[in-house]
């Protein structure tokens, strides 16, 4: 089989890529635990509407499985196995690809024998402490939301800040050293689509990828994703939106303008967002009355959920929601994680991007003296 593929982003499942060889591919699989000879194994991919597509299946046979065909050029796809909740991202690239898993730990699987599928292993390596931080980080923050605990929550907030500055960094660092790994490529649009890092700085990066890389679906969608991520770059006119407030009267963003505003994108189930609107309430308290602005707009679902999730945070300010989850602001904005947020002169005009914790009120400070 071959074929021209999509390749996706999701989560810490991004992978790598090579220039393969005319003689296919071969997936080679073994899968411990305790499993029925016959059980399906099913190669996946996505779509242009990023929607799963079946690529092909085969059958378990003492524990092992074997896929083969040629491949255009590698793409990110995924194994999974009928029955057993996850799945297993590798490269599809032609060359002889080992996995090895077990089927109540999926997400864990071993790849190698093709270099881009050991880029990823790589990669994931380097990765997969600083997740792992990250999500007992969550869960810590969980608590003492719940529980109120402001001290804690301070605590927590500095400490995963810290962390995301450190994977960021590891990522950057990563693509500098692999200009030949389409993981580099796929790192770059997570890069983009978290607002993580200066759209500028992401456009240094994607200069350092081989042109092989660039040429990939992915790399050239890069280049059109800076060319969108541009439209909220600092210096830019921020985009005109408006939204339901949460008594339901249409607010434009003209509106809501003061000397300096912030435009935060957030949520109620966002607990990194919860955990830094204290710290917003408290640099909007002490420059308010200088005309420093806030404008919330929540990407919930739910809207008793948002509403309660203001009051219970006493967040003063102008809200805006859709009640749509990532809408059609979030797309303008170039927004598909949170918290985001956009700092505006009096003009509308962004003059800084995603800043959080003491950084904020340094900015705010300066823009308002």
């Amino acid at each position: 089989m071959k074929k021209t593929l999509l390749i996706i982003a999701c989560g810490l499942a991004i992978a790598a890529c090579n220039d393969g060889g005319s003689e296919g591919f071969r997936i080679e699989g073994s899968l411990e635990g305790d499993l029925a000879d016959g059980t399906q194994v099913i190669l996946r991919k996505s779509d242009e509407n990023m929607q799963p597509v079946d690529v092909d299946t085969a059958t378990l046979d003492a524990g092992r499985f074997s896929f083969a065909g040629t491949a255009d050029q590698p793409e990110l796809y995924y194994l999974f196995v009928k029955g057993v909740r996850g799945g297993i991202p590798l490269i599809l690239e032609n060359g002889t690809i080992d996995v090895r898993a077990h089927k109540d730990s999926l997400q864990a699987a071993e790849l190698s024998g093709t270099p881009q599928n050991d880029a990823y292993a790589a990669y994931i390596q380097g990765a997969r402490e600083k997740s792992r931080q990250r999500l007992s980080m969550n869960e810590d923050m969980r608590k003492a939301v719940m529980e109120k605990d402001t001290v804690m929550i301070e605590s927590l907030r500095d400490e995963y800040f810290e962390l995301l500055d450190r994977m960021t960094q590891y990522e950057k660092d990563f693509v500098r050293e692999n200009p030949d790994a389409l993981i580099s490529a796929l790192v770059l649009n997570r890069m983009l689509q978290s607002n993580a890092v200066p759209v500028a700085e992401v456009e240094e990066l994607y200069g350092t990828l081989s042109e092989e890389i660039r040429e990939t679906t992915h790399g050239s969608g890069i280049s059109e994703k800076l060319e969108s991520a541009k439209r909220t770059a600092i210096g830019a006119k921020a985009p005109a939106f408006s939204a339901p407030t949460p008594d339901g009267d249409p607010l434009a963003l003209s509106e809501a303008l003061g000397k300096v505003t912030l435009v935060d994108f957030w949520a109620a189930w966002c607990r990194p967002c919860r955990a830094e609107n204290p710290n917003i309430v408290r640099v909007y308290n002490k420059y308010k009355d200088k005309g420093f602005k806030v404008l919330g707009v929540s990407l919930d679902r739910n809207a008793e959920d948002w509403k309660q999730a203001i009051a219970d945070d006493n967040l003063d300010w102008q809200h805006v929601s859709n009640v749509r989850y990532f809408d059609e602001i979030a797309e303008l904005y170039n927004v598909s994680a949170i918290p985001a947020s956009f700092i505006l002169d009096e003009n509308g005009v962004i003059v800084a991007k995603n800043l959080r914790g003491d950084a904020l009120e340094e900015k705010i400070a300066e823009l308002l003296p």
